[in-house]
């Protein structure tokens, strides 16, 4: 993926929700402008989630995800609900396509229920309106349709932009650290588990928030950090190092020049960093026998010194001297039950939205599980953590008062 290409975890995200047979596929059609998805007076023709990145005006880059029916029978059936109920973890605004000439029926009226539990803006779109007496006038909430034909689909888009509260643009990741003509230093090793011809998305999204600083990204990798330093004219503001090498970048770094991890940034941006620091101190209360849960919100080839499944088991095996027992998941895949785990480690978060990994966190608090990330976990079993989060003040502060109450 090239560095101008904006990633779907970065896009608004629309889920398109109904019934069997309520035009959902033909809305998606409609609105994209191609035929995505396919389209047949067969009930049940979408059997899972499908998605299309684009540009949808006014709204700018979006991933549009058509949803197999909510009303989908037997055992299968009820596999793909469940898949149409995920997808409403990482919507950012949902469309519910009802066929005008059935009405709202009870499955409506459940989803509904669940976007407004999630504070997920809607629009109720009465599609079929062709088989009826008409086109009513839209409102704040509901707007009628005949996707096959096109009818007030751009009238729709228009309304889809009016209800969406845009991401906030002074969300940064680690702009606000920096001034104008500052230098910030990039760490970024390159080894088997790095992806050949390119950047990690971290690092490509770091590069680009360091440049709209209007400061200066150097990168170099771990054992070219020492050099690098020496050779700078002009001594770095900020040095963010890939979290797998933390324990030697800090010993490369001065003390008087902040350091922190791509993981740690990410945290900030998209999660919650207080409660993954907090989190983090659970490794001192874990028991033999204990389980951690480690998940990662992507899906990639496993190397033999996986970060997920091999190191940081490692790691937190070292620094307790506990038998801990670990479980993994990847991808959309994050377990409905919680309560058997006493702590869970996940990844920066960089291909979820910034409502999924939120709705994460919030499932853990709900469980009363404690939950870190891959970075701050990282930097706490090797003893830095303190030092890594000293540009975050708020967070320092937090933890600095924690040490002296312990």
């Amino acid at each position: 993926m090239g560095l101008n290409s904006t990633p779907n975890a970065e896009r608004i995200h629309i889920g398109i929700f109904g019934r069997r047979n309520a035009g959902k596929s033909s809305l998606i059609n409609a609105i994209t402008g191609q035929e995505l998805s396919v389209v047949s007076d067969t009930a049940g023709t979408t059997t899972d989630p499908v998605s299309k990145a684009m540009e949808l005006l006014p709204l700018g880059p979006v991933l549009i995800t058509d949803t197999p029916g909510l009303d989908d029978e037997g055992e299968l059936g009820s596999l793909r609900v469940k898949k149409s109920y995920q997808v409403l973890f990482k919507t950012d605004i949902a469309l519910l396509v009802v066929d005008c000439t059935k009405g709202i029926s009870e499955f409506d009226k459940a989803i509904l229920e669940k976007l407004k539990q999630q504070n997920i803006p809607y629009i109720t779109v009465m599609n079929k309106c062709d088989l009826t007496d008409g086109y009513p006038e839209k409102t704040a909430g509901t707007i009628y349709t005949d996707a096959l034909n096109g009818t007030n689909i751009h009238e729709l888009k228009e309304l889809i932009g009016s209800k969406l509260n845009v991401k906030n643009d002074s969300l940064c990741i680690c702009a606000d650290l920096l001034s104008p003509g500052d230098i910030a230093v990039l760490v970024v090793p390159i080894d088997k588990a790095a992806p050949k011809g390119r950047l990690i998305l971290p690092q490509q999204q770091t590069i680009r928030d360091i440049l709209e600083a209007d400061a200066t990204a150097v990168v170099c990798k771990e054992y070219e950090l020492r050099d690098t330093l020496a050779k700078l004219s002009v001594k770095p503001k900020l040095v963010i190092t890939d979290s797998q090498v933390f324990s030697k970048v800090s010993a490369d770094v001065p003390e008087d020049i902040m350091l922190t991890s791509f993981s740690i940034l990410m945290a900030r941006y998209k999660g919650d960093l207080e409660t993954n620091v907090m989190g983090v101190t659970a490794l001192d209360k874990l028991n033999d026998g204990d389980k951690v849960l480690i998940s990662e919100g992507c899906t990639h080839h496993r190397q033999c010194d996986d970060i997920g499944t091999v190191k940081i088991p490692r790691w937190v095996k070292n620094y307790t001297g506990k038998d801990i027992k670990f479980e993994f998941t990847s991808g959309g895949t994050f377990p409905d039950d919680l309560s058997s785990y006493k702590l869970i480690i996940h990844c920066g978060g960089c291909t979820l939205t910034e409502r999924e990994m939120k709705y994460r966190i919030a499932c853990a608090k709900d469980a009363g599980v404690p939950i870190t990330n891959y970075g701050i976990c990282i930097a706490y079993t090797q003893g830095i953590l303190k030092r890594s989060v000293e540009p975050f003040e708020y967070i320092y502060s937090l933890l600095c008062g924690d040490e002296n109450e312990n």
